[in-house]
């Protein structure tokens, strides 16, 4: 469920990621030894918010007020941060439920889609309410239980994967929860909420006044990771056709020290 991290992939703002390959011993008289080996080594340049990624704890605040009221000033350094990275993160291990709102809302006639996707796209700018939310559990007969991770499925992905002709759209704005789907969440305790989208929140948001309110509400305030970019489609299908939408979620986690996010690599198991 994750995607390749590859040079051309649509990157938000000025987020840039490069790879490079930085030795190789091809060249005539450059292998070592009689038996002639030979080897090759790359360089990855890239910030750590690229990709199919996840926002630790240490992303978002209010001010200097991060989750359970740190005040983040007091620890940082010119290199990380001292607390909140993710090297205190273990591998992600727990019941994944794929909520796919492209049905939702083609079943209650309120779909609104983009020409620009090859597949059903919900378009940038829709507002998922609580009430999609369920909906979408309903049609599965799913209940959330605490720790889960919830994977809204809205087709906007499939710009991601016409990198980079669809670069611009995918950039230009995304659906995504709005602030109710996000304290019912909150409420229901799950442990991360992901999308396949570039910030799971709605792009432009419902108050033009506030700056990305649902990561505040869901990282911030509840300790809720986010996971951006993920891949839905194939476990969108998965559901369809099985009648399914639970699945055992596994997210391996870079122990980076001090980090703040990184690329991250899911597998959803059935």
């Amino acid at each position: 469920m994750s995607y390749p991290l590859v040079d051309g992939v649509p990157l938000f703002g000025t987020r840039f990621t490069k790879t490079i390959l930085t030795a190789t011993t091809l060249a005539p008289g450059a292998a070592f030894g009689e038996n002639e080996l030979t080897y090759m080594e790359d360089t990855w340049l890239s910030q750590s918010h690229v990709g199919t990624h996840l926002d630790g704890l240490g992303h978002i605040g209010r001010k200097d007020c991060y989750f359970n009221q740190i005040a983040m000033g007091k620890y940082i350094t010119q290199n990380n941060m001292t607390k909140l990275g993710l090297e205190h993160l273990k591998s992600f291990a727990t019941r994944g439920v794929l909520i796919d709102v492209v049905k939702v809302l083609q079943q209650s006639g309120k779909f609104k889609g983009n020409s620009a996707c090859k597949k059903p796209c919900v378009d940038k700018g829709t507002v998922l309410t609580s009430a999609d939310l369920q909906a979408g559990l309903k049609m599965y007969n799913v209940t959330l239980r605490e720790g889960d991770i919830v994977i809204i499925h809205t087709g906007w992905g499939d710009l991601f994967e016409q990198f980079p002709a669809q670069n611009a759209t995918y950039n230009s704005g995304e659906p995504g929860i709005g602030k109710d789907a996000a304290k019912w969440l909150a409420d229901q305790k799950v442990v991360a909420v992901g999308s396949d989208t570039w910030a799971v929140e709605v792009i432009p948001g419902e108050d033009p006044k506030e700056a990305f309110i649902v990561h505040n509400m869901l990282i911030t305030d509840a300790g809720i990771h986010i996971i951006e970019n993920v891949r839905t489609d194939l476990m969108a299908a998965e559901a369809a056709r099985t009648n399914r939408a639970t699945f055992f979620f596994n997210m391996t986690v870079p122990r980076a020290v001090g980090m703040t996010g990184n690329f991250v690599g899911i597998d959803g198991i059935r």
